[in-house]
């Protein structure tokens, strides 16, 4: 009886934390507005929209770099920051196997719109490197040809990250395991094929894909198949849309159809019925994925967002003040 009782007060108790953190989730969430640095940093959207172009100038691969980089940070401790802090102990976030695929080209995106943003005697240490990479990857987005969703803003920065923190979808997933992972975001399973959409930019090593070549998975178009096989003989990587790779776009949807899917976790959201309709219906309708890409963007942008009490606002992006 006394096991019965014991078990039942902490059970009381975990459920207690739950609904504490979801509070403090929901207060820290309630301070965002797009508006947040008006009266501090008039011009913050136009010095990070120019430092981006110049970055996107620079390599083809800033944009989905970035992109990653904001998924990446959100999904593991919320959105910040802390997927670019780097640790004099090598315990953190980017040292994680999951996390070795970001590319140099996303952090310095971020740090370089951070020094455009500091430059500003308004701006300087007024501005959250998380928010700074919220609008980075909106501008990395719509400069491709995505949609100008509008960012909120109002995040600090995180003090903590940890390789062992790092749990993410990985490419061989499939569909109950990604809905599975996407629900403990807050975000449902429209949300995840939405955001599944930024694939149509960028490129992923030939380790994440290979094991479905060589006629190991049914789902796999064969000339797509051959073509596949043919490039990770040259080189250790190929576009996840190689047709408009650097565009933003409703191709992935098409290709979806087509059984041209690079990743395993994008061609099971067309093999699986339960998620076929969904990007049917995108691959016919660019306008919707773009509305509901922005919604689920906006959506991922709230999860995790630290205020004052447990974060800060970091100097350089990399080291705590």
């Amino acid at each position: 009886m006394a096991n019965l009782e014991s078990l039942a007060s902490l059970a009381a108790i975990v459920v207690l934390i739950l609904l504490e953190a979801a509070v403090l989730s929901s207060f820290a969430a309630a301070q965002l507005r797009p508006d947040y640095y008006a009266s501090v940093s008039p011009n913050l959207e136009g010095i990070v929209r120019y430092s981006v172009k110049q970055s996107m100038a620079k390599s083809p691969i800033s944009a989905p770099a970035t992109l990653r980089l904001f998924f990446h940070d959100c999904a593991v401790m919320g959105c910040d920051k802390s997927v670019m802090t780097i640790s004099p102990t090598g315990n953190d976030e980017w040292r994680n196997q999951d996390d070795y695929s970001l590319k140099p080209e996303g952090f310095q995106t971020i740090l370089d719109a951070k020094a455009a943003v500091d430059s500003d005697p308004r701006c300087r240490y007024k501005v959250s490197c998380a928010d700074i990479i919220a609008l980075a990857t909106r501008e990395s987005v719509s400069q491709s040809g995505g949609p100008n969703y509008t960012v909120e803003l109002g995040r600090y920065d995180g003090r903590k990250s940890t390789d062992r923190s790092v749990r993410l979808p990985h490419p061989s997933d499939n569909l109950d395991s990604l809905n599975a992972f996407f629900s403990t975001l807050g975000l449902s399973q429209t949300d995840m094929i939405a955001l599944s959409g930024g694939h149509t930019l960028g490129a992923a090593d030939c380790d994440f894909f290979k094991y479905r070549t060589g006629g190991n998975d049914q789902s796999m178009n064969p000339s797509f198949d051959a073509q596949l096989q043919g490039t990770c003989a040259k080189q250790n990587f190929a576009f996840l849309d190689d047709v408009t790779p650097i565009g933003f776009d409703n191709l992935y949807y098409r290709n979806l159809q087509n059984g041209r899917g690079l990743l395993g976790s994008d061609q099971v959201l067309y093999t699986d019925e339960r998620s076929r309709g969904t990007v049917d219906f995108y691959a016919a309708n660019q306008g919707t994925f773009f509305s509901d890409f922005a919604i689920a963007m906006t959506k991922l942008g709230r999860v995790g967002v630290k205020t004052a009490a447990d974060g800060e606002i970091r100097r350089d992006c990399r080291y705590p003040n």
